[in-house]
């Protein structure tokens, strides 16, 4: 059932100049908003209009029911847990920018402290990570770690986010293979431009690449649609796409990889492939770390920055 405030909500959102991790975030209050509605969870007139669902009441009682975890759209272990801290800090975080965006007074709560950072990888870790994979190169065989060296690689080359590796084309490489385009989205609603920086790649990274990109050009052969990604799914999985009868839609190898199955493949192939003594349980914790390497100085790689059209 489509209510005419959810409607509104949709296009304010759909406005807002925000990275991959805010958007999903914000794709959640859009989605719990909805069930509290549908579930009569809150005031019936917040239905109708934007100002009455954003009303500091409304959003109280909202907040207040989410946070039991009643509003989940998946359960976890047959059951639907209250939300995390970190979740209950991100979903008050949105509504300040709806709000805000919305020109409506901010909820009067006081947002969580955010969870404390994991730690990173010392500096020699990460040199020790780039002399392991060069060591292992030559024994790459399957797909699978094909695609998980390369991705390791050209992240420690350009510092990528998660939802800027998954929006990579093969485009983005330059003709000679010698750099690459990331697109930098801006992060935490700051509304800054996205831009596009083209980073160097080292002699890693063209390796890796060489020994990623034949195969999956063999993944992609027969699609149509998934040429242009560079990063491909391995196997059939499902889409998370439910059907009525509880089944799931299926989506092929070959199909652009999403951003939750290269987080999985990162947390299995630091396992698969022996590398947890050198590389966090987070992909983002390796990010940081790099981000840490190039701010204190150290050898880094130049970049070209240019902003993009809205």
């Amino acid at each position: 059932m489509s209510h005419p405030s959810i409607a509104v909500l949709d296009e304010l959102i759909d406005g807002l100049a925000v990275g991959g991790a805010r958007r999903r975030q914000l794709g959640m209050v859009r989605h719990e908003l909805t069930a509290a509605l549908e579930q009569d969870l809150l005031p019936g007139q917040a239905r109708q209009e934007l100002p009455r669902l954003l009303d500091e009441a409304v959003l109280r009682r909202y907040v207040q029911v989410a946070e039991t975890g009643v509003l989940r759209s998946r359960l976890v272990n047959g059951e639907k847990p209250p939300t995390s801290e970190p979740t209950n800090a991100a979903r008050l975080a949105c509504l300040e920018i709806i709000c805000r965006v919305a020109g409506l007074p901010a909820l009067t709560v006081k947002i969580a402290e955010p969870a404390a950072l994991r730690p990173v990888p010392r500096s020699e870790q990460l040199r020790a990570l780039r002399r392991r994979l060069h060591r292992d190169m030559s024994g790459v065989r399957s797909p699978g770690q094909a695609r998980f060296v390369a991705v390791l690689a050209v992240v420690l080359d350009t510092r990528a986010r998660v939802g800027e590796l998954v929006a990579q084309r093969i485009d983005h490489l330059s003709g000679d293979g010698r750099s690459i385009d990331v697109l930098r989205r801006p992060q935490h609603g700051t509304g800054a431009p996205p831009h596009s920086e083209t980073m160097p790649l080292s002699p890693l990274s063209r390796a890796a690449l060489d020994h990623w990109l034949p195969m999956r050009a063999e993944l992609t052969e027969t699609l149509e649609g998934s040429a242009e990604a560079l990063w491909v799914s391995l196997a059939h999985n499902h889409a998370g796409t439910l059907r009525d009868d509880g089944s799931y839609t299926r989506r092929r190898q070959g199909m652009p990889l999403q951003q939750r199955g290269l987080i999985r493949s990162y947390n299995s192939g630091r396992h698969r492939y022996g590398l947890t003594d050198l590389l966090p349980p987070k992909l983002e914790q390796l990010r940081r770390a790099l981000e840490e390497e190039t701010a204190g100085g150290c050898p880094g790689n130049q970049k070209h920055s240019r902003a993009l059209s809205p």
